[in-house]
């Protein structure tokens, strides 16, 4: 009785309710006579977990350098967790994962919404939450409600928790008719949108944001009801070990703060394509990068900082044009001073080789020069804050640090510091005086997220390349079924 209460719980109640339904469903004793651990002792024997899972951008994928995807780091580290390998079935589409659990797996991690759940079916714990999202294309003037989705055509997938939400609004909207695929995923779902097929679709919003940037005539339109949670699945009649396990390790991913990281990582970059204008960006991305990618990949090596780094400090000084003069005539791609130029034994700071050369061995020293108590990104931040201002206001701004009760050695505190140096009561009790110590500060913020956006597209380009090798099929409507309307 109480694990139908709970079920009632899951389907009609918000993520809040669900967790306390959860919650309950693990206290309540197996009726069974399987040992409480014995699925987990049958994975410790054979030393691996076999998972189910989804060929997806925001699941799993092959990169450049091995396996990747939101979901697979989280698998990973599990199997890590329970000291096993990590074996992976990923030819599922939403509808096949549970089936496969129940029947053979140990676990399903697949961006798997949380639903009432099937005969046979555990439930962990909510990883992330995911909001129902109405995409549509371009050109279409209105989508702003759900009343404006009667009559378009409207596509999502089956069973991935989106569908769910459709057919609670049809019940306010019996008018409203939608396809569904349990073939597609959702970047050839975009696809759709993009070339016309779909008028719109429903996804859930941190997939949209991954895959945004390679779909310009998709828009976002509203959010559809209410977030769901994801989760993974667990066979039930096994015993609880298993999922009392998984349920430890991702409440202590989430108390660690890893998984608000991971989820940055992979979800959180949509605010700097905003921050900076996306077609800028990505208009000199294409153009003009792939014109010193090497360069900058060799200083990479010769200087041990990563490439997309250098590139995004290049970004930050000139846009990548070599032939860039500011108004006090520093000049270059890297745009060198004539000092820092003689210091680094570069001829012409207009040569995109030597330019980048000579920046990045520069900001090589700067970082070598700084005291060894400053570590890690703190580190790196003010080497970079330096290369704008010069190391001898760097030094002044940590001087006000540390008087103001900070720590030097903080870029947090220096960060605060650094625009006091534009004030005489400050920049009076420093060596070196006044400096628009404002300006160090968007230069390392600015930088910053230009190497996250540069990181961002290379992430996605690897993913894209799933939908550009997946065949097209003749009919793009083939592979859907229409839900009609009410009435």
């Amino acid at each position: 009785m109480l694990t139908l209460i709970c079920r009632h719980f899951v389907a009609f109640a918000g993520a809040y309710y669900a967790l306390i339904a959860i919650t309950l469903l693990s206290l309540v004793p197996t009726l069974s006579l399987v040992p409480p651990g014995e699925h987990l002792t049958q994975i410790t024997a054979k030393d691996f977990i076999t998972v189910h899972t989804r060929n997806t951008p925001t699941t799993y994928y092959e990169g450049r350098q091995g396996p990747t995807g939101f979901e697979y780091e989280l698998m990973h580290r599990f199997a890590d967790y329970l000291g096993v390998s990590l074996n992976l079935n990923a030819r599922h589409h939403p509808e096949s994962v549970l089936p496969a659990v129940r029947e053979s797996g140990d676990l399903g991690a697949a961006a798997l919404p949380l639903l009432p759940a099937p005969s046979g079916i555990h439930y962990t714990r909510p990883i992330i939450q995911m909001q129902p999202l109405v995409v549509y294309r371009r050109g279409l003037n209105g989508i702003s409600e759900p009343s404006d989705l009667v009559g378009l055509e409207l596509g999502t997938l089956s069973e991935a928790g989106t569908s769910e939400a459709l057919r609670d609004l049809q019940r306010r909207h019996p008018t409203l008719s939608w396809k569904e695929s349990h073939e597609l995923e959702v970047a050839e779902l975009l696809a759709r949108v993009e070339n016309g097929t779909l008028d719109a679709a429903v996804i859930f919003e941190h997939q949209f944001r991954l895959n945004r940037l390679f779909f310009p005539n998709v828009e976002r339109g509203f959010i559809l009801g209410d977030p769901l949670s994801m989760v993974w699945a667990v066979p039930s009649g096994r015993g609880l070990g298993l999922l009392e396990a998984a349920n430890r390790f991702l409440q202590d991913l989430q108390e660690s703060g890893t998984l608000d990281r991971l989820v940055s990582r992979y979800f959180g970059h949509d605010d700097y394509l905003e921050y900076v204008g996306t077609r800028t960006f990505l208009d000199h991305l294409d153009a003009r990068l792939p014109r010193y990618t090497e360069l900058f990949q060799q200083s990479a090596q010769e200087t041990g900082f990563d490439w997309k780094l250098l590139a995004a400090v290049g970004y930050q000084e000139s846009h990548w044009d070599p032939d860039a003069v500011s108004p006090t005539g520093v000049r270059g791609l890297m745009m060198l001073t004539n000092p820092t130029a003689s210091e680094m034994d570069i001829a012409d700071r207009t040569d995109p080789a030597q330019s980048i050369d000579g920046g990045s061995r520069y900001l090589r020293s700067i970082k070598d020069r700084l005291p060894e108590s400053i570590t890690g990104d703190d580190r790196l931040f003010m080497a970079m804050a330096a290369y704008n201002v010069g190391l001898g206001h760097l030094y002044d701004a940590r001087k006000i640090a540390e008087m103001r009760g900070g720590d030097p050695d903080s870029w947090e505190d220096v960060r605060a510091a650094l625009p006091l140096l534009q004030q005489r009561e400050w920049h009076s009790q420093t060596r070196h005086g006044y400096a628009r110590g404002g300006e160090p500060v968007i230069y390392v913020r600015n930088i910053r997220r230009y190497y996250e956006m540069i990181k961002y597209v290379e992430r996605s380009r690897q993913q894209f390349f799933q939908l550009e090798q997946t065949a097209v099929n003749d009919d793009p409507l083939l592979l859907f079924e229409l839900v009609p309307p009410l009435n």
